[in-house]
């Protein structure tokens, strides 16, 4: 066989299985846009999954309501969300939630990073999680200024967390039975 007739059998080979591939929805993708704007951003862009066409490998959307791998919106939605409210597994924003979230004003997720942080491990000016490190700091593992934790009760932060009723301090009426609010 020669090296030309050998190559040509091998692109063959090659253009079989990018077929077989295509068949069962390996490059399939999600992709829609709205006509009309809002503030100058399509009002919805959605975009899911890779787009050979334009190199792209993961969806990028860009709107008012960006849903996609990656999402950059006001509300964005995807693995990647960026924007004003963000929900994502890596959520950045003023307002997010996600397994790592990073929030300007408030932040909800696994870890969480924020003005406001409440996760399991929780890193803001004020954070609520099982591991917690802030101004006022509320968790099993607590680190801060002023702490409620399982080794330290400043009463500045009992009374921080009692005028918000937030649930890692105990009621009057708990207290005086004994028992804690979890």
């Amino acid at each position: 066989m020669s090296e030309r007739e050998d190559l040509e059998r091998r692109v063959r080979e090659l253009e079989q299985e990018v077929a077989r591939l295509k068949g069962r929805g390996a490059y399939r993708s999600i992709r829609k846009r709205a006509q009309f704007q809002i503030m100058g951003l399509p009002a919805y862009d959605i975009a899911l999954g890779p787009d050979p066409s334009k190199g792209e490998w993961r969806g990028h959307a860009k709107g008012f309501l960006a849903v996609g791998d990656i999402a950059t919106g006001v509300l964005a939605l995807g693995g990647l969300a960026r924007g004003f409210v963000a929900l994502g597994g890596l959520a950045l924003g003023v307002l997010t939630f996600g397994g790592l979230s990073l929030g300007l004003l408030a932040a909800l997720g696994g870890l969480a990073v924020g003005g406001l942080a409440l996760g399991g491990g929780a890193v803001g000016g004020v954070a609520l999680g099982g591991g917690a490190a802030g101004y006022y700091a509320c968790g099993g593992g607590a680190v801060g200024r002023f702490v409620v934790s399982a080794e330290r009760r400043d009463p500045e932060a009992v009374a921080f967390f009692e005028q918000y009723h937030v649930p890692c301090v105990p009621s009057t009426d708990e207290r005086e039975r004994g028992r804690r609010r979890w």
